[in-house]
């Protein structure tokens, strides 16, 4: 199929229907065994009560980090996913420029890997850079509103010291964190691939925090089951990791991009969750989440949490053939049709294939089924 993205996602095809630019990937092998800073209520506090907190709570790179006083906004979430990073909005916190020296700045930036954006915590309540070997501090010891965090040699003084409990911060119930347990999850997928694991699922999740943790508990099931019942469609019940056409697989090479195909002019057929295609959605993806897939797009195959996250980035950010991401869709309560709509609208929707329509629909609702909650309205595109 083919469909006409939004401007900056190209089209999209492969096994003879297309699907808009399933995408993409990466966390990089944890450097660290860490404790990351999470509070229960996700915030982390530190001189005078007052909150780590994102400037503006503004997601553009290069966003200054600082305290100010506790609010509750998502600009004060942070995230343990596990890997050594902290994360708000979206994105990671990082020392600016990769700078091991005292007094520099921390900020918001993508989620690259890089040592300059692992943490962790000790039992003393220092937040520390291990590849500066430096603590988390706020500039000046002022406890003053918007003034910058940044790195330092470690003190112990109070101007360091963070309330930051270990990772999952308080509840109990599924081990993970996610909503769907990982026996939910074999359930829902009774005859699936080995190689699309529940652990590499989990591992994804870092990638966009917000994804199936937005709203009340009964849309955080609903983003998950929708999530997982368009996987479902797309993969055969997670059977088919890659494109099964092998025909189609020189097809998917764009010459005209002026990085061309690097892996070779049949490397870029369909991969992953939402099978990732084309040689400028590789490079795409890649760039999004800071690995080279572009040059190794087979890591889409050979990597379960990286699979995920080429579906997980593709939910998460692209209104594909539609007017809004999958995210949004649930989180907005425009219903599960509309995610429809974004991934294979142009040949399902408004009539065109109301069988494959159907399909998405019942796994759907077979998953809330699953998860103990209803699917809501709007079902249909």
């Amino acid at each position: 199929m083919e469909i006409t993205t939004a401007p900056g996602l190209r089209r999209i095809a492969r096994s003879g229907r297309t699907t808009a630019g399933a995408l993409v990937v990466a966390l990089l092998a944890v450097l660290f065994t860490v404790s990351p800073a999470y509070a229960a209520d996700g915030q982390i506090t530190g001189l005078a009560g007052k909150c780590v907190d994102v400037a503006g709570a503004n997601s553009a790179n290069g966003t200054a980090v600082q305290l100010y006083d506790c609010n509750g906004t998502n600009a004060q979430r942070w995230s343990n996913p596990g890997d050594g990073t902290l994360r708000a909005l979206g994105k990671c916190l990082d020392v600016v420029e990769r700078s091991t020296a005292d007094g520099a700045a921390v900020q918001l930036w993508d989620c690259s890997g890089g040592a300059n954006q692992r943490w962790t915590v000790s039992g003393a309540g220092d937040i520390v850079n291990p590849a500066a070997n430096k603590c988390l501090d706020v500039r000046d010891n002022s406890s003053a509103n918007a003034t910058r965090l940044q790195i330092w040699t470690c003190s112990g003084g109070a101007n360091q010291k963070w309330n930051a409990p270990a990772a999952g911060g308080g509840g109990g119930g599924n081990p993970s964190g996610f909503v769907v347990s990982e026996a939910q999850f074999n359930q829902m997928f009774p005859s699936r691939n080995g190689f699309y694991t529940y652990s590499g699922l989990v591992q994804a999740l870092s990638s966009y925090p917000a994804f199936a943790n937005s709203g009340s508990d009964t849309v955080k099931r609903q983003e998950a089951a929708a999530f997982l019942a368009n996987v479902n469609h797309e993969t055969g019940g997670l059977v088919y990791v890659v494109e099964q056409n092998t025909a189609n697989y020189p097809h998917y090479c764009d010459w005209g991009q002026p990085y061309g195909c690097p892996a070779g002019q049949a490397a870029y057929y369909g991969r992953g969750p939402i099978q990732l295609s084309w040689n400028f959605n590789y490079k795409a993806a890649g760039d999004a989440l800071g690995i080279d897939l572009l040059n190794n797009p087979w890591l889409v195959q050979n990597d379960a949490a990286v699979a995920w996250r080429t579906g997980l980035w593709f939910w998460n950010t692209s209104t594909g053939a539609g007017t809004m991401t999958g995210h949004n869709a649930i989180v907005n309560q425009a219903g599960f049709g509309q995610t429809i709509r974004t991934i294979n609208g142009s040949l399902e929707c408004d009539g065109r294939n109301p069988n494959q329509v159907q399909s998405r629909v019942d796994a759907y609702v077979r998953f809330t089924s699953i998860l103990g909650v209803s699917p809501g309205g709007n079902l249909y595109c």
